[in-house]
C-alpha cells in the first residue's frame, strides 16, 4: 500500500504518496533499451548520409521519452502526512513543483467523510472539522481509499478515547 502508520506509538502518523509502477531502475533500463531498439535501424544505414538525415528523429523520440518521463516524476512528487498530536490534527501536504500545505483540527470534532459517487475520485476521502474541509488520499486506488477510510476512522477513535480519559 503506498501509505503507512508510523511504527512509534506517540505521535501516531500516517504517510501517503502515490504509487510508482516505473521506480527510477527500472526508468533507466526503460530509457536504455529504447535507446538500444531505436539505433538497430540505424545500422543499416551505418556509414551513408541517411544516417544524418535520420538520427536527429531518432534522438528527438528518445529525447521525447526521457523529458516525458521525468515531467511524470516531478508531477508526483507527493507526499501527504498525517499527524495525531495531542490535541490537534495536524496534515501537512507536500505537492509537485514544492508547493506546501497544511491543515490543523482538534481531532474530537474530526469526520472522515467519504463520498462513493460525485467526487473527483470514486471513494473521495475528506477530513471535515477545521476551519475547511481537505482531501486525503486522491491517488490511491478505489480499494485503497476504502481500507485507508476505515482505517482513519478506527484511528480517530482510538485517538479520542486516549485523549478523553483521565
Amino acid at each position: 500500500m503506498p501509505y503507512e502508520w508510523s511504527k512509534t506509538t506517540t505521535p501516531k502518523q500516517l504517510t501517503l504518496w502515490p504509487y510508482r509502477s516505473l521506480p527510477r531502475r527500472g526508468f533507466v533500463v526503460f530509457i536504455g533499451g529504447t535507446a538500444a531498439l531505436i539505433s538497430l535501424p540505424l545500422l543499416t544505414v551505418l556509414g551513408s548520409p541517411v544516417l544524418w538525415g535520420l538520427l536527429p528523429f531518432f534522438v528527438a523520440a528518445v529525447a521525447g521519452m526521457y523529458w516525458a518521463l521525468q515531467r511524470n516524476y516531478r508531477d508526483g512528487e507527493i507526499l501527504e502526512t498525517l499527524t495525531f498530536e495531542g490535541p490537534r490534527l495536524h496534515l501537512t501536504r507536500h505537492g509537485p513543483h514544492g508547493k506546501h500545505q497544511t491543515w490543523e483540527a482538534n481531532p474530537h470534532w474530526v469526520r472522515v467523510e467519504t463520498q462513493a459517487k460525485g467526487g473527483p475520485v470514486p471513494e473521495y476521502i475528506t477530513l471535515a472539522g477545521g476551519p475547511r474541509k481537505v482531501e486525503l488520499g486522491t491517488f490511491l486506488s478505489e480499494e485503497e481509499r476504502i481500507a485507508l477510510a476505515q482505517e482513519l476512522r478506527q484511528a480517530l477513535r482510538d485517538h479520542n478515547a486516549r485523549t478523553d480519559s483521565p
